[in-house]
């Protein structure tokens, strides 16, 4: 089922199809997160359409084409495939004019193959596919490179209002250019969660009222560590607390391990605000801080307990197998679907797999990604609370096109309202809208509807990992200190003092 030599944007290893995983767990559109060929599309047919009107009140549609029909190129996902003809015509129905027919190029499921033929293509400066299906954590290097197109002189001042009011913007910022331009647009986006069992919890005499809290408020790492441990106590064939992914991949660097120094107020590269995407040399490394260190004793603690070397004493231990520091997302998810472990961070793919009803289903409890110290607390501005890694997907205009308004009419038709609940619906992707996770019709999509409340928290707290195009190589570093940190062995302050050095040097030699 799982190809663990590969890692979707957000670090989950595979190349599930999303839309056979939906029917597996037998909910049409409740999946979330399981995250070729060339040639020219063409042809004509005697019908002309005016451009409609979307959801905005304004024009979409303006593409003359002398009575012919205009057909596009998307490069995206193998999931769109067999759901294609009723989203397009969703497009249609919501300002995508009649005569512009959208042609699939199913690529890759795994997400750098899909970025290393995206280089290929615009590096050879092909015409084709027109539309590209990017992953927000690889858009700004393609952008860096001038690889896409600018985005911000073609869409109207409603659009760009639309993005930078309405949609989360922790996505918008994996979409921008240096200066602010925007090069594309969200089409959904990817939060993690903490997922619990909620039998398991009840059994060390915590009961609803809790778990209405949790789902919106979290608690913090050391209140965790606590129920985590009375949970695990509580129920003797339970051999796991707290299940996560601490091998040394793309997915720790990206996603645990960020998550866990920034919810204690660390950072990558001291304010986010400011530094998160660059400039390149020009900003402080500052992963050997107090905080930071604070945060790989936290783990050492949960892994190791109170008693081992650099460890904190007031947090619960022995609440996480070893084990952790060779898992990424599905073995580290088995366990906990399993009935095995107490709680477990991961992906809304994980959600519908555990709370499908052959699983632990009413059992599954979520909240967001409990926290160290507050916003108001911590240093850095961004940092503190309930963050989550920021995972998901966006589209983009090949500068090379030869269709770029039909292009940019079918990136602003995907922008409806309309569309965004229907790609819910239809493939369990997140609206990247935080109101229309408020909707009911977004509710009433199994599974996943109950949930809205905990990904809507998790978004408006996402942080992004810290993509330029010197990412890659810090990122291998990052992942191979920190699961060293994470061992037994481990030194957190040596180890996290190393990575500073390692990262100072890639940041001077670029």
């Amino acid at each position: 089922m799982v190809d663990n030599n590969s890692h979707d944007s957000d670090g989950r290893t595979g190349s599930v199809s999303r839309r056979n995983f939906v029917r597996a767990v037998g909910a049409s559109g409740a999946a979330v997160g399981l995250a070729g060929c060339t040639g020219d599309g063409g042809g004509s047919q005697d019908t002309t359409t005016e451009g409609g009107s979307d959801d905005s009140g304004t024009t979409t549609g303006s593409v003359d084409n002398d009575g012919g029909t205009t057909t596009l190129q998307w490069a995206t996902d193998p999931d769109f495939e067999d759901v294609w003809d009723t989203l397009q015509d969703v497009l249609h129905e919501n300002g995508l004019s009649n005569d512009i027919e959208v042609e699939i190029l199913a690529g890759s499921s795994v997400t750098d193959d899909r970025q290393a033929q995206y280089q290929q293509w615009l590096s050879a400066g092909r015409s084709k596919p027109d539309i590209l299906y990017v992953d927000s954590g690889w858009t700004i290097p393609f952008i860096m490179r001038d690889q896409l197109q600018n985005l911000s002189g073609m869409l109207g001042s409603d659009r760009i209002s639309q993005l930078e009011d309405d949609y989360f913007q922790a996505s918008v910022s994996t979409a921008r250019g240096p200066d602010g331009d925007l090069f594309a647009i969200p089409l959904f986006p990817d939060f993690p969660t903490m997922q619990y069992n909620k039998s398991y919890v009840s059994e060390a005499g915590y009961g609803e009222d809790d778990f209405e809290t949790w789902a919106e408020e979290s608690m913090t790492w050391q209140e965790f560590s606590n129920v985590t441990s009375e949970a695990l106590d509580a129920n003797d064939d339970v051999d796991y607390g707290f299940t996560f992914q601490a091998d040394s991949y793309e997915g720790l660097a990206c996603c645990d391990f960020n998550e866990f120094m920034t919810s204690w107020g660390g950072a990558y590269f001291g304010n986010p605000e400011e530094n998160l995407f660059g400039p390149i040399g020009d900003r402080p490394v500052t992963v050997g801080e107090d905080q930071v260190v604070d945060s790989v004793r936290m783990i050492r603690t949960f892994i190791h307990g109170s008693d081992a070397e650099e460890t904190l004493d007031d947090y619960a231990g022995d609440i996480s197998p070893d084990a952790v520091l060779q898992w990424t997302e599905e073995p580290s998810r088995k366990p906990f679907t399993n009935g095995n472990a107490v709680m477990h961070r991961n992906w809304p793919y994980a959600i519908n797999t555990s709370a499908s009803e052959d699983n632990l289903g009413d059992d599954l409890g979520v909240m967001p990604i409990p926290y160290a110290v507050t916003e108001d607390e911590a240093e850095y501005p961004g940092t503190g609370g309930p963050v989550a890694a920021l995972g998901g997907w966006h589209n983009a205009i090949n500068p090379n096109s030869e269709n770029k308004e039909a292009a940019l009419e079918v990136l602003t038709a995907m922008m409806s309202e309309e569309f965004k609940l229907a790609l819910f619906e239809e493939l369990g992707f997140l609206p990247p809208e935080p109101d229309l996770l408020d909707t009911d019709r977004a509710g009433e999509v199994p599974i996943m509807g109950q949930f809205l409340p905990q990904l809507k928290v998790a978004g408006e707290n996402a942080i992004p990992r810290p993509v330029t195009p010197i990412w890659p190589n810090q990122s291998q570093r990052i992942a191979q200190q920190v699961n060293d940190a994470y061992s037994e062995s481990g030194d957190p302050v040596s180890a996290m003092s190393t990575l500073q050095q390692q990262l100072e040097e890639i940041e001077q030699s670029a």
